[in-house]
């Protein structure tokens, strides 16, 4: 392992990373950073090409020492599906769709949980506690079962059933809440106080990142280590875009990509769009969205990220933009492109169909441009 500390992005302070941390004490996120030198010396691309087809390929840039600790359920490095006739459609003919939804509980989530529990027990965590909007508390109820942790979840009453489900059969203690994720957290924070318990929730530990930045090292390496022009992803806390664009910072210091990045996209619902708005503006930050109101993309639905500076700073950074679209537009577009391409995306993923054909009609995006969606989870888990 190459991993040496956490440093604060705000304030720049360093932390010890083998002691369980939260925030930095300015209530910045950490960030986990390497020797990449020694990484460099120690693996290159070559060498990766033989290695089993999973996150843990890329173990000298995650931060678990001791592979005894990995707690893997065989996640990682699904599929870049072309999608030909969709992209004729809305003007993007080299449109790519990165498919989440096959792996362990069936979303992306699985690699935070994965990377997450994983850490969180080499330091010595017995339980984790954490709200979700649905998906994360499943994987990281999942994932802890397969560590021997419990765990305590918390979720808004409204999110998808098959959430609540999962968190049970995997043995967590689970919370409902009438309100939203903030509400799930506040009331999480009264049951688990005192009690010991690792808090996970999004950005408050290091290492959720670690396991989803790997969608940005797997795009670069299905790509022969090339980057796309756009990324587009769907963004309620915004760990995976935010850990994208920490994973194709790593590779380009490590030289095994270009120096040129893609231009990153956060994709939200009309009613609840704290980034678009924050990103509008010209803000560094984004305040609380006021009054949010319900979506079928549930899971971008969160109207205070704790991650907004990261995410807005990752925007600004590689010249992206931040998009809101309507329940109406992304059902339309994942009904069309579940007919012309055979893959049905959940309601985040689809959102970013239409955030790329929005951004294809105002220009944005240049016909002839490569343009990577993110679907963050499986089309069957939303049945209704």
């Amino acid at each position: 392992m190459h991993l040496t500390h956490l440093e604060c992005p705000r304030c720049g302070t360093t932390q010890d990373a083998d002691r369980l941390q939260n925030l930095c004490p300015c209530g910045s996120p950490l960030l986990a950073r390497y020797d990449l030198a020694a990484v460099g010396r120690a693996v290159d691309p070559p060498r990766l090409a033989g290695r089993a087809p999973d996150l843990w390929r890329y173990q000298e840039l995650l931060p678990v020492a001791d592979p005894a600790h990995r707690t893997s359920l065989g996640e990682g490095f699904t599929p870049l599906f072309p999608a030909p006739r969709f992209g004729a459609r809305i003007g993007v003919p080299r449109l790519l769709v990165k498919d989440e939804g096959l792996l362990p509980t069936g979303s992306f989530k699985a690699r935070g949980a994965a990377v997450g529990v994983s850490r969180a027990a080499e330091l010595g965590a017995r339980s984790v506690a954490m709200p979700t909007n649905g998906n994360a508390g499943a994987a990281w109820a999942t994932y802890a079962a397969r560590a021997g942790l419990r765990a305590t979840i918390a979720m808004p009453a409204a999110a998808p059933a098959i959430t609540r489900q999962e968190v049970r059969a995997a043995g967590a203690e689970l919370y409902l809440v009438d309100g939203l994720i903030g509400d799930a957290g506040r009331l999480l924070a009264e049951r688990t106080a005192g009690t010991g318990t690792f808090d996970v929730s999004t950005l408050k530990e290091p290492y959720r990142l670690e396991g989803k930045k790997t969608m940005g090292y797997e795009v670069a390496e299905q790509l022969g280590w090339r980057v796309p022009d756009v990324i587009v992803y769907p963004t309620g806390g915004g760990v995976g875009l935010i850990g994208i664009h920490k994973a194709l910072g790593e590779l380009r210091t490590l030289g095994w990509i270009e120096a040129r990045q893609p231009r990153l996209v956060a994709v939200q619902a009309t009613g609840c769009a704290p980034v678009v708005r924050a990103f509008q503006a010209g803000a560094r930050r984004a305040e609380p969205w006021p009054d949010p109101t319900g979506s079928v993309a549930f899971g971008i639905t969160v109207p205070a990220p704790l991650g907004d500076e990261l995410i807005l700073a990752a925007l600004s950074a590689t010249g992206g933009t931040a998009v809101a679209v309507s329940d109406p537009d992304l059902l339309a577009d994942r009904q069309e492109f579940a007919r012309s391409e055979g893959l049905l995306l959940c309601p985040e993923g689809a959102a970013c169909l239409t955030a790329a054909r929005r951004l294809r009609e105002t220009g944005w995006i240049d016909g002839d441009e490569q343009v990577v969606v993110i679907n963050t989870g499986a089309g069957l888990k939303y049945p209704e």
